[in-house]
Formats: structure tokens, sequence, C-alpha cells
């Protein structure tokens, strides 16, 4: 195997420094204090999360983003670096802090979030470099609904950019969001070899329901429908995260949904699972696995990340995600093996 297994990456987007404290059960009143077992700061954010983790999954990986002119960007800056991430691509803005979040993690693994949206809506066309885009096998944009100095069409022609030649492309968001969002990501989502978001932010751009249709308890019929919304603005396959459910996949030539559960672990913390999702599903695509086998890679990934504090937790290498998914399943882990070579 060569040293970078997966070849070259770009990725687009939110770049953000994460504070997380755990367990934390209350906020103390006044200027009380309590004491924690752990705290950590991490990059993360759909850019950079991912970035981290495709980096720990054997790609080359160049991030573009933009971020403060400030301490909070010197420290994500150097987080992504000490994983091997090229942090050359990123612009420093000085009238915006870098993008932040206090997370005060609980003891069953949930996140509320304090955030300051900060340096990512800055980022401009003109400080993208696309000369790694157009040199990369795969094109990840991360959080293109949070980055506001770009428009839609700006957004659809760096994805193009990477099409012509010959790379995946694949998007995900930040934010729940609105259909009226969904409208600006359409020229973006057109160029999407897949989309991968969440389930609640997918019923959220869609306008659809989770309750409506034959399964008013688990709202199946509704995200189904949400997804054939994404395929038929051209994208050619959507991975929808579900978090303990597991994932849901679909493409072009397969429209029904294949569900896969999630694989069960002792959760620590969910951040960063979603893009240690999307992280490891490039991975697998990259390697040439199949789209359903790409997938449970992309579920083991979330799942080891869920086991430690932050978005850059779990994930070691390719080898011991393939180790840990051949626990559940061993074929998948098999196939994804012999394209390793």
């Amino acid at each position: 195997m060569n040293a970078w297994p997966l070849g070259p990456v770009t990725v687009l987007g939110a770049c953000i420094l994460d504070v997380l404290g755990r367990p934390v059960e209350t906020i103390p009143p006044g200027q009380g204090s309590v004491r924690l077992t752990e705290i950590r700061a991490t990059a993360a954010g759909t850019a950079a999360g991912a970035a981290v983790d495709l980096a720990k999954l054997g790609a080359s990986v160049r991030v573009l983003g933009a971020l403060g002119d400030d301490l909070l960007g010197d420290i994500v800056t150097a987080a992504m670096a000490r994983h091997g991430v090229d942090t050359a691509g990123l612009v420093r803005k000085s009238e915006a802090q870098t993008s932040a979040t206090i997370l005060p993690i609980r003891p069953n693994g949930e996140r509320p979030a304090l955030h300051v949206p900060g340096a990512t809506r800055l980022l401009t066309h003109a400080d993208i470099d696309l000369e790694p885009v157009k040199n990369s096998r795969a094109l990840l944009v991360g959080a293109p609904d949070a980055l506001a100095g770009l428009t839609g069409g700006e957004l659809a022609d760096v994805a193009k950019a990477a099409k012509d030649h010959g790379a995946l492309v694949a998007v995900d968001v930040l934010h729940p969001g609105r259909p009226q969002d969904l409208e600006r990501l359409t020229p973006l989502l057109a160029q999407a070899d897949w989309f991968l978001p969440n389930a609640d932010q997918l019923l959220a751009l869609t306008g659809r329901d989770a309750l409506t249709g034959r399964d008013a308890l688990t709202g199946q019929a509704g995200l189904e429908a949400a997804v054939n919304d994404v395929l038929r603005l051209g994208t050619h396959g959507v991975a929808v995260t579900q978090g303990a459910d597991g994932c849901l996949l679909a493409t072009q030539q397969a429209q029904t949904p294949e569900s896969l559960p999630a694989i069960e672990v002792d959760v620590v913390d969910t951040t960063g699972c979603g893009d240690g999702f999307t992280a490891g599903m490039l991975a697998g695509l990259l390697l040439g696995a199949a789209p359903a086998d790409a997938a449970w890679l992309g579920v083991a990934c979330g799942s080891l990340v869920a086991t430690g504090l932050g978005s850059d937790a779990g994930i070691e290498s390719l080898d011991q995600v393939l180790d840990f998914l051949s626990q559940t399943q061993p074929a998948v882990a098999g196939r994804i093996k012999e394209r390793m070579g």
C-alpha cells in the first residue's frame, strides 16, 4: 500500500474550534464551579472535522476555508496540521473571530452547543485556489449552507472544476436549514455525486414532515420522499445518517433507500459522528467499494468517533476501522480490504 492509499482530497468549508467538556450534568448557578473528567479542544466542523478523519484514513488532505486572524484560528490550524492536513489554503479574516463552539457534553453523550458563527461565512470565491481542487480525487464541500460569501452558482462552479478533472464530489451541511437554503444549494447538488446530511437536516431542507406517509411511528416514508427530492435535483446518491438508527442510502439507480443499522458502542460524545461517517464513506468510494460497503465503512467511523470526546476521537487508521467493522460485517470489511490490495 502506498503512503496515501486514498490519494489527494480537497475539503472546502467550515473550520470550527470546538471546546468540549464532560460530563456536564448542570451549569452551576452564579459563580459556582464543577469538576469535569475531561476538557479538549479540537478542529471541527463539516470541513475541518472530516479533513482530520480523512487524513487518519490515509488521504492526503488539503483544506480550504476562512478563519479569524486570532489565537483560535492558530489553534484550529495547528490541530489540523498535527494530523497531517495541509492548511496552506486557509485564509485569515480580520473582520470576525474564528468560528467556535463550546460543547458541555452530558453523561449520555448529548451535546448542547453554544456557537459563534465567526469567519466561516466570510470565505469568498476569490479566496479559493482551484489548483488543488482540480488535482484531487475527491472534493468535499462541507457546510455550503454556512458559506454566505459564496453564491449557489459559485459553489457549483467549484464543484464543476473538480468534476471536469475527474474528481468525486460530495456535499454535507452544517445546519438544519430551510427550503430556501435548498434552493440556493440546488446548483451545487446538481453537480454532486453524493449528498451526506443527517435526517433532521434533510427533512428541514426539503420541508418534509418525518411523520407523514405510511409509517407514522418511524417517519420512514417522509424521509424517503426527502431523499427522492434531492435525487430529482441531479445528485447521484444520498446517504442520510440517523444516529442510533444507522444510515439510509439511495442512488439514481436504486431510489428505494437501503437501511443500514448502527453499530452498537458505548457512547461518550456524539460530536463529529456525521463527519466521521462522511470521511469513512468517501474513503470507501475512493477505494472503489460499492456504495453500500462504503456506507458501512462510514457507519463504522461514525460509531468509533462516538466512543471518545470530540470530533477527532476514535479513528486511528483505516486498518483499525476495518478491524472494528469486521466484528459485525466481516464480508464487507473483507471486500474493502481486497480493494486496498
